[in-house]
């Protein structure tokens, strides 16, 4: 589940915490569930990642970036269920890696990597593939960066319905299906509207609210849903799920208008919830 905002919490979470330190070892923990993508391979990331030391922690659209004194970065992506964790895991047969770090002011520690479901990737990249093949050009302007004109671009670049189009990480980067829907909901926007069909009051409203829902969202550290598999980097939930207008309400009264009832089609074979009433979509 997690979206921009669960990664960059997960950012902030571990930086001060392993940036400074060596990593002495990279341990891959024994699990007998489906395995995680590994690039460009285990004894190549493991040979790599030895004794190298973390001078950098960032977020790239949904990915966590660890910055490498030898000019490597370390790309974990953690899709569905990945979680970056300094303490205890929600459960021990999900562990996928520890990185044992080392620091001069400390003892030793660990930053550990969960995956229940087995879906997300952690890669090496040199700075020249980095380069290459993350900041080539394959994914849109990060989310929270998007300025009006980036909005207008997707308006002329795709007819999908705006909903589809904000899920499509090559027109913009870090928004996943519960936020979009939250995005939307607040600008007015029907998630059905085409984007070539938006005005441009329309995209300014959209643009206002991506911020100001992802920002918020940050600040409540995340969404941990029912299943409660979104934590914290320090195994706590977020918070920002108490917020929510429309997302998982289907059938429940619009906190915005009070008159309408929130409703759930699916779009892209993805959930969206919306209110009819407020998100008129105006063909």
């Amino acid at each position: 589940m997690p979206e921009l905002p669960e990664v960059e919490t997960m950012v902030r979470g571990i930086r001060g915490h392993v940036e400074g330190c060596t990593i002495t070892q990279l341990r891959k923990c024994r699990c007998s569930c489906r395995p995680i993508t590994v690039r460009p391979n285990l004894r190549n990331l493991q040979a790599r990642c030895r004794g190298a030391t973390i001078v950098g922690v960032s977020r790239f659209a949904k990915r966590i970036v660890m910055e490498l004194d030898t000019g490597d970065r370390i790309a974990i992506e953690p899709r569905m269920t990945g979680l970056m964790l300094l303490t205890d895991p929600p459960s021990s047969g999900h562990l996928r890696f520890e990185w044992v770090l080392s620091s001069k002011s400390g003892p030793t520690d660990s930053l550990y990597f969960w995956d229940r479901r087995g879906l997300g990737t952690v890669s090496i990249y040199s700075v020249e593939e980095y380069e290459t093949e993350i900041l080539g050009g394959r994914f849109g302007p990060d989310a929270l960066l998007m300025t009006l004109d980036d909005w207008k671009a997707i308006r002329e670049r795709t007819a999908r319905p705006i909903k589809v189009a904000m899920l499509d990480q090559k027109l913009v980067a870090g928004i996943g299906n519960l936020y979009a829907s939250e995005i939307l909901h607040l600008a007015k926007v029907s998630p059905e509207t085409s984007s070539r069909d938006l005005t441009t009051p329309q995209l300014k409203r959209i643009a206002e609210h991506t911020s100001a829902v992802l920002q918020k969202a940050i600040l409540y550290e995340g969404s941990t849903l029912g299943d409660g598999t979104y934590r914290n980097a320090l195994n706590k939930d977020g918070s920002f799920q108490n917020e929510h207008v429309v997302y998982a309400r289907a059938g429940e009264a619009c906190k915005s208008c009070r008159h309408g009832v929130i409703e759930r089609i699916v779009q892209a074979q993805r959930s969206t919830f919306f209110c009819p009433l407020c998100q008129k979509n105006k063909r």
